[in-house]
């Protein structure tokens, strides 16, 4: 199996095939996830000091140096809690406003504007009972239908997805990935 659309250094690196790509890449995308409230990839790079000063106050240590220095988040550690740490402590002009409880019409701007999948490889859809995903999704987004006769399937409410990435790392197939919209 061969990636269609891949950067130039992920081909020289032999990436094409996606058997040889990291389980990172496999489930974000080659395109690293900034941390919550970015403003776009062009801004970020351009505004980014690459000082750290985020990745060292993230309470649950999913902020991670990435390519080129800057900061990215890295589910396979663990949830975004939208503490909003890593905005409070950045100097740079690189985040969007944000409400953390808005006022009367006032809409809280969304943290990330990907969303998750789960792919075939989940347990359910091979008559494996599993709900990991489920259990860690504060949001409810991720619900399991009941099947007569089956194992209940696992069904996702973009709608309520954060993108919070609690799901990630507890699947023990690598079965959710991110969804860019």
């Amino acid at each position: 199996m061969t990636e269609k659309h891949l950067p130039r250094r992920r081909f020289l690196r032999g990436e094409f095939f996606t058997a040889l790509q990291s389980d990172s890449v496999k489930t974000q995308g080659f395109q690293g996830i900034r941390p919550p409230w970015s403003k776009s990839e062009e801004d970020f790079v351009a505004g980014c000091t690459r000082c750290g000063d985020c990745i060292a106050v993230c309470e649950t240590q999913i902020l991670v140096k990435g390519d080129g220095g800057f900061p990215e988040v890295k589910f396979a550690l663990g949830e975004c809690t939208f503490c909003q740490k890593c905005v409070e402590v950045c100097k740079q002009p690189i985040f969007r406003p944000h409400f953390s409880q808005p006022n009367l019409g006032e809409q809280a701007e969304q943290p990330w504007s990907h969303k998750i999948e789960i792919q075939s490889r989940c347990l359910a859809f091979h008559a494996v009972e599993c709900r990991a995903c489920e259990d860690n999704c504060e949001s409810r987004a991720i619900r399991f239908k009941r099947e007569i006769g089956g194992v209940a399937k696992p069904q996702v409410d973009l709608d309520r997805c954060n993108g919070c990435g609690a799901c990630i790392g507890v699947c023990p197939v690598s079965a959710v990935r991110i969804l860019r919209e």
